[in-house]
């Protein structure tokens, strides 16, 4: 059975599941219910009776957890506190991917948050990489209306056969659809949730010209309300297994017409950079994108935003011997 013919019966699955939707609280599971450890020893500590989990960054090395198994599809979420005060170069990152299973076609999807110099706030950074189409980067950047270093706040990633909606406390900030004219480029295949910290010195704060300050070290990101929703795929036999915790009436399958209000307002106000409108990069907007002069009107008043180049995946060589043992029958 093929990853194409598995996605449909996750997606009729998802669909069914929240058809009754409901205000019930989301099916939140312990770390040990859906993660280990990936990298950074004794820089990731559980706490909180197993529910929350502290990643830290110091001179000797970030770290990062992963979840045990990979998934075709889902709703998969996180309540995130970032380090405060001077963290320029610091990334924390909330992300799926399958780099370790398919290394030259791989996809991605990515929460990256990217921290600045005192006095200056954390910038958030969404992309979407689809079958190794690692040349088109589809990043799109904001700010926020609240300070994410004083408190937890709820960052979601609802990924379907057709869309993935970005959510920041229930608010939509973000919906990518899929379509025909981008052929191969939607994330398809099975993928892994990872939660890291990491120096990204070289680009993540005004192209590099701040760095990560060790003096304030260490830098630590709090994760809780941990949330793995979705059809859990063996990576060998190809088989799905669909969740159907308590809880799952919560799950999002779009964008409601309150939420889409919402949804435009942010991003008239806090979208900071789009792929759509970089006219360095791309010559020739990419497929997808739909232009609205307006929004590229107001953009340009930003600052040029520099990229880093395979960032992160040094942790995933930390990744569990099932993703291994896939990627060597599939070769």
């Amino acid at each position: 059975m093929g990853w194409s013919h598995l996605g449909f019966l996750c997606c009729c699955y998802l669909v069914v599941v929240v058809a009754y939707g409901s205000t019930k609280k989301l099916p939140i599971i312990s770390f040990d219910e859906g993660y280990t450890h990936l990298f950074g020893d004794d820089n990731l500590a559980v706490v909180r009776d197993g529910k929350s989990v502290h990643l830290s960054l110091d001179e000797r090395t970030g770290s990062g957890f992963v979840s045990q198994d990979l998934y075709l599809h889902g709703f998969f979420s996180a309540s995130i506190k970032l380090p405060a005060d001077y963290t320029a170069g610091v990334v924390v990152a909330f992300y799926m991917s399958n780099g370790d299973m398919f290394e030259k076609n791989h996809d991605e999807i990515d929460f990256e948050f990217l921290g600045n110099i005192r006095g200056k706030d954390w910038r958030i950074q969404t992309n979407i990489y689809g079958n190794g189409s690692t040349n088109i980067g589809r990043e799109e950047r904001y700010n926020l209306w609240f300070d994410p270093s004083d408190d937890f706040h709820q960052y979601s990633i609802l990924w379907t056969d057709s869309q993935i909606i970005f959510y920041v406390d229930n608010v939509p900030i973000r919906e990518f659809k899929r379509t025909e004219s981008m052929g191969g480029d939607f994330p398809a295949k099975p993928m892994t949730l990872y939660a890291t910290i990491w120096d990204g010195s070289n680009w993540a704060t005004n192209g590099g010209k701040y760095r990560v300050n060790y003096k304030y070290a260490p830098y630590i990101a709090g994760f809780s309300d941990l949330v793995l929703h979705g059809c859990a795929v063996d990576p060998i036999e190809h088989i799905v297994k669909c969740d159907n915790a308590e809880g799952s009436e919560a799950i999002p399958t779009g964008v409601t017409p309150v939420q889409r209000i919402k949804m435009e307002g942010f991003r008239k106000k806090h979208m900071t950079y789009s792929y759509c409108y970089d006219r360095v990069r791309y010559k020739v907007s990419p497929p997808e994108c739909v232009i609205i002069p307006q929004e590229a009107e107001r953009l340009k008043a930003f600052d040029p935003v520099t990229f880093g180049n395979g960032r992160r995946h040094h942790g995933k060589r930390h990744h569990h011997s099932r993703i291994s043992q896939a990627k060597s029958t599939s070769i």
